[in-house]
């Protein structure tokens, strides 16, 4: 039963990925595809643009201000995590002298 339905199933896909491959090579679907993509894109940079602009109204921080706070978190947790190998290392040293 397995077999015959996998069988089925990867002529199925054969035929279908042959299908696509030929619409979305087609010039007469890539275009306007291609323009609804740009449009879309531009009213989600518009929408998100006037949500930050909302979120900063109410004086609350935005999705850039809070990513912009982690990746300063990251870079003072790496360097600490620098700074405390370099301590050990020290220690390790001044053992080895005594």
């Amino acid at each position: 039963m397995w077999k015959l339905w996998k069988k089925g199933f990867d002529k199925w896909e054969k035929a279908t990925a042959k299908y696509f491959d030929t619409v979305l090579e087609n010039r007469a679907v890539l275009y306007p595809s291609g323009k609804l993509l740009e449009v879309a894109m531009k009213g989600k940079s518009k929408l998100d643009e006037a949500a930050r602009k909302w979120w900063g109204s109410w004086g609350l921080p935005t999705k850039y201000d809070q990513e912009r706070t982690l990746h300063t978190l990251n870079q003072l947790e790496s360097r600490i995590i620098d700074l405390e190998e370099e301590l050990y290392e020290m220690k390790q040293a001044q053992r080895d002298d005594d």
